[in-house]
């Protein structure tokens, strides 16, 4: 009995220590905390910026004057966002290489007692020719720009032939080493096995991705992508082809390597010994390689390292360079042909509230763009009335004559509104805010959409509606909207509605 009373007691004990134990709170050893919702830390003004101070000067500088007031009516406006700890991520960039360039078009005008008349003596030519292994693009790329290069590909000294056609970028100081290279197109003849590998290089993340055609065994997803609608790489597979039917001509070296190779590309646009006509042309999404006459490669256009940035095409390696000519570049207005200025000026803001603003999204380069719509849908009344305005939102440009023609064009004008960072595709969303600064907007670009998620992530409501006569990309009949059209089709869409008062498409 005795036993099972003691049994009893230390059983009971444990119990009432267990429970003792299950009541009382756990130790940190052994407790897993609530997880908390992580709260995203509230947005400060950083105290220092690079280049902050050089964009925004105190009023009574001397750059001020020279640059006017009407073309940065916004400008001020943006520092606290430029400012901001959550800015967007190549804010930094922006905002230090805009102060150069900003620093350097100061200084030009304030060293021109005419600038305007020197600014239109150098003006962007429309084409520029050489034959060296080196190129300057005066005033960047804009879409459907192209350059030509007539050529000879030799054979190396012992090693493997290759050569390299690079775009390199703008770079303030001379744009030396450590310019960015916008586009690399690397040409390796490597014995059964010749490529072509693309890429680009910035000082800051080194080469990206690289892109081979043919992929081989690298053969990815990326390939089957489109650009502009054009396949990446135009691989052909089959059997051995004659010498006389690699580019045109003969050679017994180029037969007898054709021969060992039995899955080599019938048509590998370039061969040693025979002359190749290459075009790089750019277009809306990406750089497209076409060689003898056919398309050969694209590639895609990298964050920061858009057409307009460009401002040499340089030419190495295993290859006799007979002509380079780059044509299609932009241009800006010639004043003594352009004839009915004062039609195409800006009206004056009336003192009333105006009826609509329209914020247009442009890059400095863009010339030709800007007159188009000036000439064309910028023509109605509404607008010519003052009832309508029209703003064309543009950024600096990190080449100085780019930035003297968008200088000459805003004071004459009178419709330009420049943002005080350098114009990156990644700060379109900047733009936005300053349309939303000058007044009411209605954007149906993609820059929208980080509003649009932070929005619905708020609990309210977004309701989409859509009408398929508003076109993201091309024409079509009965159009509302014909988005992504050249200046040549602006002009003869906006003919169209004046002679046929109906939206018919040109192509």
């Amino acid at each position: 009995m005795k036993k099972w009373t003691g049994g009893t007691l230390i059983l009971s004990l444990a119990l009432l220590l267990a429970l003792r134990y299950a009541l009382l709170p756990f130790s940190s050893s052994t407790t897993a905390t609530p997880r908390r919702s992580r709260r995203r830390r509230p947005a400060h003004l950083l105290s220092s910026l690079p280049g902050l101070d050089d964009l925004f000067p105190p009023p009574n500088s001397t750059v001020e004057p020279q640059l006017g007031h009407q073309s940065k009516l916004v400008w001020r406006h943006m520092r606290p966002l430029l400012a901001r700890s959550d800015a967007l991520p190549a804010t930094a960039d922006g905002v230090r290489e805009g102060a150069a360039a900003y620093l350097e078009l100061a200084a030009a005008l304030n060293s021109q007692t005419n600038p305007s008349a020197e600014s239109r003596e150098r003006s962007c030519p429309f084409s520029v020719t050489g034959n060296s292994s080196s190129l300057a693009i005066p005033c960047g790329l804009v879409e459907d720009s192209a350059i030509t290069l007539i050529g000879v590909p030799v054979a190396g000294n012992g090693t493997t032939s290759r050569f390299q056609i690079e775009l390199v970028g703008s770079g303030f100081g001379g744009g030396g080493s450590d310019a960015p290279i916008v586009l690399h197109f690397n040409v390796t003849f490597a014995g059964d096995d010749p490529a072509i590998a693309q890429n680009s290089w910035t000082e800051a993340h080194g080469w990206g991705e690289w892109e081979l055609c043919p992929a081989h065994s690298l053969a990815s997803a990326n390939t089957t992508i489109k650009v502009d609608g054009l396949v990446r790489c135009t691989e052909q597979f089959g059997e051995s082809a004659s010498p006389e039917n690699v580019n045109g001509s003969q050679s017994d070296d180029v037969g007898k390597s054709l021969k060992r190779s039995a899955h080599l590309s019938v048509s590998f646009p370039f061969a040693e010994g025979h002359p190749f006509t290459a075009t790089l042309w750019a277009g809306l999404e990406g750089f497209h390689m076409t060689v003898n006459g056919r398309h050969e490669t694209s590639f895609a256009y990298r964050e920061r390292l858009e057409p307009w940035s460009v401002s040499e095409v340089r030419v190495a390696g295993d290859v006799d360079l007979l002509s380079v000519l780059a044509n299609g570049l932009p241009v800006s207005e010639d004043l003594d042909l352009v004839g009915d200025v004062e039609l195409l000026k800006a009206p004056p803001v009336p003192k009333r509230r105006v009826l609509l603003l329209v914020g247009v999204f442009s890059t400095g380069n863009n010339f030709k763009r800007r007159m188009a719509l000036r000439r064309s849908w910028m023509q109605y009344e509404s607008i010519r009335s003052g009832d309508v305005a029209v703003r064309f939102l543009t950024g600096l440009h990190k080449n100085k004559q780019v930035n003297l023609e968008l200088w000459q064009e805003a004071q004459i004008y009178g419709d330009i509104q420049l943002m005080p960072f350098v114009d990156y595709y990644s700060l379109i969303t900047l733009k936005t805010v300053a349309v939303c600064i000058l007044g009411l907007f209605k954007l149906e670009d993609v820059a929208m959409g980080i509003w649009i998620q932070e929005y619905k992530d708020s609990g309210e409501e977004v309701n989409y509606i859509n009408d398929d006569r508003f076109h993201n990309a091309g024409c079509e009949p009965d159009y509302i909207l014909a988005h992504y059209q050249s200046p040549r089709l602006l002009l003869c869409l906006w003919e169209k509605l004046h002679r046929e008062h109906e939206p018919i498409c040109c192509e």
